[in-house]
């Protein structure tokens, strides 16, 4: 059963865009998808979590994390098996993990946990706070983003995981992130 939450083998590059609520990561990664020709995964999280809203009115739960890691690496494998050389991941089970931990007073499920540090990645790219936040039916933290980012950056040094800060307007993160995509597909 466990399995569903483990990646499948490849040979692919993996980037994935890791952060707070509203720093651009879902831009981003269409803008690099679409920068490489590639295809990137989108945020399963958020496709749960806003037709539970619409149904219920209710926002996540522990209950919904390990339906949102399973969505998240299905959606991955799939894609995975569609590209050849590099894949864009808006989140991975990391973030989920994270976002467990600040909601549920430092809880993770044992397998959300136990995949989300086995899974990997050739780069993580880390978004800054400096975007402006949008309202939506599912971002409720405007006053705590320094807070998050921190946790955030604290969970890539803690799990030594590769990673680059990107931060400034949109061309500059694209700038930057194309240029460190750009060093791993030529092994630079």
């Amino acid at each position: 059963m466990e399995e569903k939450f483990e990646q499948k083998p490849s040979d692919v590059i993996k980037i994935v865009l890791f952060g707070p609520e509203s720093t651009g990561k879902s831009t981003l990664s269409e803008q690099l998808a679409d920068h490489y020709k590639t295809l990137w995964v989108p945020e399963y999280a958020r496709e749960y979590l806003q037709e539970k809203w619409n149904r219920e009115q209710k926002t996540c739960e522990p209950k919904d994390l390990l339906p949102i890691a399973e969505g998240q690496m299905r959606l991955e494998n799939e894609m995975t098996t569609r590209v050849t050389d590099l894949l864009i991941c808006d989140t991975d089970l990391l973030e989920t993990k994270v976002y467990s931990e600040a909601y549920y007073l430092g809880y993770s499920d044992p397998i959300l946990e136990k995949y989300a540090l086995q899974n990997t990645y050739d780069l993580y790219f880390l978004t800054y706070i400096d975007t402006p936040w949008e309202k939506d039916d599912l971002r409720d933290k405007p006053n705590e983003r320094e807070k998050m980012y921190l946790y955030f950056k604290q969970t890539l040094e803690k799990y030594h995981r590769n990673f680059v800060i990107l931060k400034g307007d949109k061309e500059a993160r694209r700038a930057k992130a194309i240029y460190h995509i750009d060093k791993l597909l030529n092994n630079d």
